[in-house]
């Protein structure tokens, strides 16, 4: 398995967790508890500010590559780029919504209810797509020199939540995390 595949798999379960951890809060919230909207807006800021600004793009650019070598995956690949931009339209608007909810808007829990359910599931199924298919074949097809060009084309910046310097914004997310994987 080549470097980059481990590194979007590690991420790949990172974001898992996330997503895991945000739809216990979305319960939360629909069971008119008292859901962290901190927690939830900084786990979407995240999955948005990392993945689709650094994560995504690396996997573009290698995606690009893996169609070039397999001009029959190009319908694959061009499905997976449209799904990193409705990843990223569905989280803004996810994330909007917990800012009005948390400022005092009434909104209807319904329709906060299905903006997160619908971000959950496309996230998923998003990543479940890449792990089982074009990650696969990215590691059958591309040569070291693929990879190397791929992974010089797309910008790369330490992870801010997971990564040893974690950001002073996602500290208290990071805690969050580590307390609930030892009650696991």
């Amino acid at each position: 398995m080549s470097e980059a595949i481990q590194l979007w798999h590690t991420e790949h379960e990172y974001f898992a967790r996330l997503l895991d951890a945000l739809e216990r809060q979305i319960k939360a919230f629909q069971a008119a508890e008292s859901p962290d909207y901190q927690l939830m807006r900084d786990i979407i800021f995240y999955l948005h500010h990392y993945s689709d600004r650094f994560h995504h793009p690396r996997e573009d650019a290698v995606f690009e590559r893996v169609a070039e070598r397999d001009p029959s995956l190009r319908v694959d690949v061009d499905a997976l780029r449209k799904q990193h931009q409705t990843l990223a339209k569905s989280g803004a608007q996810l994330h909007t919504l917990l800012e009005e909810v948390e400022g005092g808007a009434l909104l209807p829990r319904d329709k906060v209810r299905t903006a997160a359910k619908a971000y959950l599931s496309q996230y998923r199924k998003h990543i479940e797509t890449e792990e089982n298919g074009i990650m696969q074949r990215a590691d059958e097809l591309l040569t070291a020199e693929d990879w190397q060009s791929s992974t010089l084309a797309a910008h790369n910046e330490p992870d801010p939540l997971f990564g040893p310097n974690p950001a002073e914004r996602f500290r208290e997310l990071r805690r969050q995390l580590a307390l609930e994987s030892q009650g696991d």
